[in-house]
This record gives structure tokens, sequence and C-alpha cells, in this order.
């Protein structure tokens, strides 16, 4: 068990000002949370702490995330879209996602009632990263980033990690905003605005 993970359920995440208070997202979510990190402390997945939330790695591939949102918690899966899914449980994040891949809970009575659905999905999750399995993303106009963002991305390598994890519609959303402004303090204001969200896994329009 990581000690950053057993720092993050009692802080909490610290990705926006709520962090290290009551009101934070992480404390709405306790009991499914903390059993599932059993679930996943179980497998020979390797925990680690990325993002400001728990990661489960195999190999040091990135399989899953364990994170919480306002109306619930979690888990994410990298490579989800290649994942067979019986039961259509699992729910895109965002209508441009092309890989990621959400189970998602609001009790722990919800998550003990699949929890051999859930062990399932984990399993399938570490089998397809053993076989190198690779999504297949659709071709996107590479964007050219702004130089500020560009700078400010390579001196902060988590929020780098995390812009880079954004779905390529988000990715672009921010892009867009940040280079419509003419001068570069203002481009600069408007990157340091949105970094918590950047880091929350938010696009430019989510709340």
């Amino acid at each position: 068990m990581n000690p950053q993970v057993d720092q993050y359920f009692v802080e909490g995440c610290m990705r926006c000002d709520l962090g290290g208070t009551p009101e934070c997202k992480v404390h709405s979510w306790q009991s499914p949370m903390q059993y599932l990190r059993h679930l996943l402390n179980n497998t020979e997945l390797e925990e680690e702490f990325k993002w400001s939330q728990p990661c489960y790695t195999l190999n040091g591939k990135n399989v899953l995330i364990l994170t919480a949102f306002k109306n619930y918690c979690c888990l994410a899966f990298f490579k989800g879209t290649l994942m067979k899914d019986p039961e259509h449980k699992m729910k895109s994040p965002g209508k441009n996602s092309q890989a990621a891949r959400q189970l998602r809970f609001t009790t722990l009575d919800e998550v003990k009632a699949q929890e051999s659905y859930i062990l399932s999905c984990i399993e399938e999750a570490i089998a397809l990263e053993k076989s190198g399995a690779r999504v297949d993303f659709k071709q996107k106009k590479e964007l050219e980033y702004p130089e500020e963002l560009n700078e400010i991305l390579n001196s902060n390598i988590q929020l780098k990690q995390a812009f880079e994890s954004l779905t390529p519609g988000r990715q672009r959303g921010y892009v867009l905003y940040f280079e419509s402004a003419k001068q570069s303090k203002t481009r600069v204001a408007r990157i340091e605005k949105y970094i918590p969200n950047i880091l929350a896994g938010k696009g430019f329009h989510d709340r």
C-alpha cells in the first residue's frame, strides 16, 4: 500500500481549493473507494500515486485509476474501449474519449454487489496490458500549442502528464481558448487559471 494514497484518503486529492477540507469529493466516497482500494491491492497491480490520485500499474504501465468526482467515484480503465464489458456497465468519461471507460459507484453496497464483476474487469484489464494490446486512436489534426503553454507544461511534469491524458477534444478546447488571447501575459493568466481543472481531468467547459 502506497503511503501517498493513505494521505490521499486523509487530506483529499488537493486538486482544487476544497482539498484538505471536509468538502473534498474524496471524502464523499470514502467507504466505496476504500473497499475498491482493498480489492485492487489484492491483485498483482502496483499502487502508485499519479495526477494526485491512486493509479494502478503493471510493469510501469498505467492500467486504471481510482478517482472521485462530484456525483460518483469510479475505476477508470485506460484501455476500457478494448474491454468486453458483457453487462454494459462501463461509461465513457466524455463524448470524445477514445480509450478510457469508467465503472461508477456511489455506495459501498453497490460495490459489494458488483464485486465479482469488478474483479473480472480488473483481471481483463491486466490481461490486456500483458498482451500488449493498444487502442487504435483516430487520427486527429496535430495541435500546435502556444509557446506559453509549452513552457508551463515543460516546467511542470505533473501538469504535462495531466494535459496529455485529456481527451483530444478537451486538449483542443483549451488550446483554442489559450491561443485566442492577443497578449502573452493574457495567455499565461488563462493557462494558470485552468491548471486546477486540467489536474482534475476536466475540460474547458466542465464544471
